[in-house]
Parts: structure tokens; sequence; C-alpha cells
């Protein structure tokens, strides 16, 4: 018996990296998938997982984001679980950040799991249940990253507690993790410089990167009904980094 059995749950950014570690888990453990991405090719990968069914979606478009809640609640029944953690990164220096990035940073980062919510969440609170779990980032908790990065995952944090309060009442549950530096497609050019791997592992207390799967094991627990009574918490996950 799995711990999310009969249970459906939509992933964003679920074709790779922490997204398809969450989709990889959550479908061992007894839930229906849905893998939401922007990458066909690795969507048409995803999609051949047991329990696990590949659908397009552009997280910064309000109007994609209603068409496809509306879809997976109709083609299944219900929407029990979501996962906004679809998002981009960038290695740009403060100097060169300008409006253009900051708005599309902002546009993915942020109002991906503003939308997600808003147009998830009403279909959860009909049934009076529901889990929400908002991928921010441990740059929003510490003063890491003058950036737009950082304040896109800074806003992750403050729409997390703020839907934590709004839906509570409705019994839908919402709770964010901040993850520290993951071994993902995303990072991979951190391996190219065994100075700079050196130094992150050695700063780090657990002296070691993270894994998605650290990342899926603590979704799973707040999308399961063993945190039936937590919401508006906050997970740090970066080996101990943050706490020094």
């Amino acid at each position: 018996m799995g711990r999310l059995d009969h249970k459906v749950a939509i992933i964003t950014g679920g074709a790779s990296g922490i997204g398809e570690g969450i989709v990889d888990l959550f479908s061992k453990e007894g839930a229906i998938v849905i893998a939401a991405d922007i990458n066909d090719e690795a969507l048409e990968k995803v999609s051949q997982k047991e329990n696990v069914y590949g659908m397009k979606l552009n997280v910064a478009s309000d109007e994609q984001w209603a068409a496809f809640a509306k879809e997976v609640n109709d083609r299944f029944g219900t929407i029990d679980i979501l996962v906004n953690n679809a998002g981009i990164s960038s290695e740009k220096s403060y100097q060169d950040i300008d409006l253009d990035d900051w708005q599309k940073m902002l546009a993915i980062n942020g109002f991906g799991p503003f939308a997600g919510i808003k147009h998830v969440a009403p279909y959860m609170a009909a049934k009076a249940k529901g889990s929400i779990i908002n991928i921010s980032s441990y740059t929003a908790q510490i003063g890491q990253g003058f950036n737009h990065y950082s304040a896109s995952k800074g806003a992750v944090r403050a729409i997390s507690k703020a839907a934590a309060t709004t839906f509570g009442r409705q019994g839908v549950r919402v709770n964010a993790l901040f993850p520290g530096i993951i071994e993902t497609p995303m990072t991979q050019a951190l391996k190219s410089s065994k100075e700079l791997l050196g130094h992150l592992i050695q700063a780090t207390p657990l002296q070691r990167l993270g894994q998605p799967a650290d990342i899926a094991n603590a979704a799973l627990f707040l999308a399961s009904d063993e945190s039936s009574y937590i919401t508006g918490a906050e997970l740090v996950i970066d080996g101990g980094f943050s706490a020094q």
C-alpha cells in the first residue's frame, strides 16, 4: 500500500531535475501523476512512466493554468496534490540584470506558483481537502544572491504563507520547501569547476550537495495524510548551509 494511493498529483517542471524526482516517488507511492512541463521532448520521455501523464504547460500563462486545471479535474475527477516546482535560474550579476530579465524570472518563478494556487486550490476547496507544496530556495531565507532569482523565491515564500491562511479553513494545506544546491541539469555548470564544487561541499555541514530524492522525500511527507495538521510550514533542505 502506497502513501499516496488513490490521489491525483500535479507536478510542474515534472519532466526533469527535482520535478522528475518527485514524479517518480509519487507514482511509486500510488499516485496518479500529471507531469506538467514546457519541454516537449522531456514530456514525451516522462510520459512513458507508469501512472504518469505528461501535459504541456507554460506556468507563466494565467490562461493556460485555467484550462490545465479544469482539464485535469475533469479527466481524473479530483486534484489532491499540487507541487509548484517549475522554475528557471540565472548566473547574471546584478549589474547586468535588466527589466526584461526581472520580468521573465518573476513571471515563471513567482507568478507560476501564484497562478497554480489560484486555479487549483478552488477545486481542492470544493472537496475540503488538498495539499499544495511550493518549491522556494534557501536564497529566500539568507542574504545570498542580490538578484532576480532570490527575489522570485522570496515571492514564493510570501505567497505560501498567504495561501496557507487563505485556504486553510477550506481544507487546503500549503507548505514550502527551501532546497539548497541540488544536483540537477540546472546546476550542471558547477561540475565544470572542481574548485567551486569543492568549496560548496566544504561550506556545507553535511559535506555533500543535495539530490532530487532529498527534496522528493520531503514533498512526499507534505503531500501525504501524515502531515494533515501542517500548513504554512517552511522546511529547509540544504545540508545545514543556512544554519551557519
